[in-house]
């Protein structure tokens, strides 16, 4: 009997795709358990539930949902025993911001433990089980009385009075007067204290001791935090309560700090230097009493940690430094050559070691309190992630989870392939070109360039459901890391810094020559699209060359002089050019501005945009269209309401397919 012939992706698929996060293994190694959402088609909404699957060399790993109900159930962690797991959810109250339940492995319905009046952003439980150290950020008091009063929650807000810089957030939408603090909250009463408080001091990333005895955490605590970004320091501080004990360290970024299992060191990622974004993200080791000066142990290496690979689904999980038992080596996330990888290196930053080192992207790794074993959540080029198990003796690893395989089995999503080329600057310079379904070698097909986002991210072997979409429509879509991104050393990161539109442009421009040359594309039918810093790209090239057909430019940086000030990120943009304000340089913030080339334009340009864009604000894409339309070039404008900056992750979904659907429909009808 022959086989069932497989259909092409489309957008609506995107309900079907269910995504999980969050994995952590059980402290005895025999199961790990996770979230994992799903779309509900007829309302637009959202849901997650917890799952489990069996990761012991006995137990059958088939994964099996262990919560129900339309509701999200979010960041499980296990108690030190093993016995209950803690997780946040909106079970109470869809209203309210989620709170903590617990749940017992041995059954029954979880208990709710919290009912605080804010946003629980973080927590873990203490080393004996009794307390959990949590991040909370209350909500005004000005909004609990506006909550109380039906008429003035009818009304809404009246004003909003600020007199910090930062006072709004991408995603959030605008920011609570109350900061991040640290509370401690009883797991068998609930009862809750508020351990640290401050109107202008936020506390983030506590870790506890082995003992108990102490909370390491990370803040700002300079004069005007929103001024001094790269003033941040590692602290101590009695998990009693009581002041914070600083532990010097060089100024820079810092987080995840985490204490060595004899509590002698504490572990910690971070970046020397003020205004340094270029730079990478290391890993470092310094005394828990401040004895001695911080060492930087993957300096050497030239490594970038993090786990973020770019897709258009989940991202993978950044994991803090993790300790072996004897406390002699550490684990921690990488991105490399379009990789999320897991390695390890020994305390002293020798002997590195791949853990992790597939084509794919990791996140969300856990070990056993043996460490025997290792869970994680790994996506691939055609899966956007699934529940793994690595025998840490043996070095094999096993899937075990089956998320999304049905519809997967049923699709032809192409063939992507990996090339490495030359830049023009004896730079190498990687990429991939899908081939869309059905691939005939003789024909002569259309293309569409995507450049992604950051700048200072990477493409790679993670699935993105736009590419496959715009393959299965008959073009071959193409995309790589040019200089300005991750994921091949410092100095590819920093060849931009100051300069947005040199050096990323020559590298897209020979790129493009590459796949142009390729006996199945028509170099007469290119198009270009991109998001962000890829939308602030694609205005760049259409006012640059006339070489694409058509372009689609995407919540895009347009005006770098407006942008200052406008965006969540307001004046912080000034150091990735020359860390000066417009008022003092303006010309440098003209000139690598794409609206200034806009003249020199004639390719048909669509311009996709989201009103609640906070870190692209939307004049940015408003800038371009109406230039567009005033010097006579075919142009037209989508414009998505009550959307963020992340609409093609993680906005609603019908807002996601109308989104697919006029980018295709623009393509089709210049290409």
């Amino acid at each position: 009997m022959p086989a069932k012939k497989r259909r092409t992706i489309t957008p609506e698929d995107l309900y079907q795709i269910e995504l999980i996060s969050s994995a952590r293994i059980s402290p005895d190694g025999k199961q790990i358990v996770y979230s994992q959402q799903r779309v509900e088609r007829k309302t637009e909404k959202k849901y997650a539930n917890l799952w489990l699957a069996g990761a012991g060399a006995t137990e059958a790993s088939a994964a099996r949902q262990f919560t129900y109900g339309d509701q999200k159930d979010l960041l499980p962690r296990w108690a030190p025993d093993g016995s209950q797991i803690a997780f946040l959810s909106t079970r109470g109250s869809a209203e309210k911001p989620p709170q903590i339940y617990l749940i017992s492995m041995q059954g029954g319905e979880a208990r709710p433990l919290t009912d605080i009046a804010g946003d629980i952003d973080d927590f873990s439980w203490s080393p004996d089980g009794k307390q959990l150290l949590c991040v909370v950020r209350k909500t005004d008091q000005e909004q609990l009385e506006r909550d109380k009063d039906e008429q003035k929650k009818k009304l809404g807000v009246v004003s909003r009075h600020y007199q910090r810089v930062f006072y709004k957030l991408d995603g959030y939408g605008y920011l609570p007067h109350e900061r991040s603090h640290l509370w401690l909250v009883d797991t068998r009463t609930g009862k809750a204290r508020q351990l640290t408080d401050h109107p202008i001091y936020d506390e983030v990333y506590p870790s506890w001791s082995p003992d108990g005895k102490w909370i390491v955490l990370v803040s700002n605590r300079s004069t005007n935090p929103d001024f001094n970004l790269d003033a941040v320091d590692i602290f101590r501080l009695p998990a009693a309560g009581g002041e914070l004990q600083k532990i010097p360290a060089p100024i820079g970024e810092k987080g995840m700090p985490v204490f060595s299992p004899d509590g002698k060191w504490i572990a910690y990622y971070g970046v020397e230097g003020e205004n340094v974004g270029y730079k990478n993200n290391s890993l470092w080791i310094v005394p828990s009493d401040g004895s001695q000066a911080p060492r930087n142990i993957t300096e050497k290496y030239d490594l970038h940690i993090s786990a973020w690979t770019i897709n258009d689904q989940a991202a993978p999980e950044q994991m803090p430094p993790t300790w072996s038992k004897d406390g002699q080596r550490i684990y921690f996330p990488v991105t490399k050559h379009g990789r999320s990888q897991v390695l390890s290196v020994g305390m002293d930053g020798e002997d590195l070691q791949s853990v992790i080192d597939e084509e794919g992207a990791a996140g969300s790794f856990t070990l056993d309190a043996s460490q025997q074993k290792m869970a994680y959540i790994f996506g691939t080029l055609y899966d956007p992630g699934q529940v793994f198990v690595l025998d840490l003796s043996k070095k094999r690893s096993r899937c075990l989870t089956q998320a999304n395989r049905s519809l997967f089995n049923s699709l032809d999503l192409g063939v992507i392939e990996t090339h490495w080329i030359k830049g023009p600057d004896g730079n190498d310079l990687q990429g991939w070109i899908l081939k869309p379904p059905g691939f005939d070698a003789q024909r002569k097909y259309p293309s569409i360039l995507e450049i992604h986002g950051g700048p200072q991210l990477q493409y790679g072997y993670l699935f993105m459901h736009e590419f496959y979409f715009l393959a299965a429509q008959g073009y071959v879509v193409h995309f790589s890391n040019p200089r300005g991104g991750r994921g091949y050393g410092e100095a590819h990161t920093k060849a931009i810094w100051g300069g947005w539109g040199d050096a990323d442009y020559a590298d897209l421009m020979t790129w493009t020559d590459y796949v142009a040359g390729m006996p199945y594309v028509d170099p007469g039918r290119m198009g270009v699209t991109g998001g962000s810093y890829g939308g602030y790209m694609t205005v760049w090239i259409i006012g640059h060359t006339t070489r694409y057909k058509a372009a689609v430019t995407q919540r895009c940086v347009s005006n770098l002089v407006s942008m200052w000030g406008s965006s969540d990120f307001n004046w912080a943009f000034q150091i990735e050019l020359n860390n000066k304000p417009p008022f003092e340089d303006l010309q440098k913030f003209w000139d690598h501005s794409p609206i200034k080339y806009i003249g020199n334009a004639k390719t048909p340009t669509l311009v996709i945009h989201n009103e609640m864009d906070l870190r692209c604000p939307i004049e940015q894409g408003e800038q371009v269209f109406v230039a567009l339309k005033k010097l006579g070039v075919e142009s037209e404008m989508v414009r998505f309401p009550d959307e963020f900056h992340g609409l093609s992750r993680s906005g609603r979904t019908d807002r996601r397919i109308a989104r697919l659907n006029h980018i295709a429909d623009w393509f089709k009808r210049y290409l």
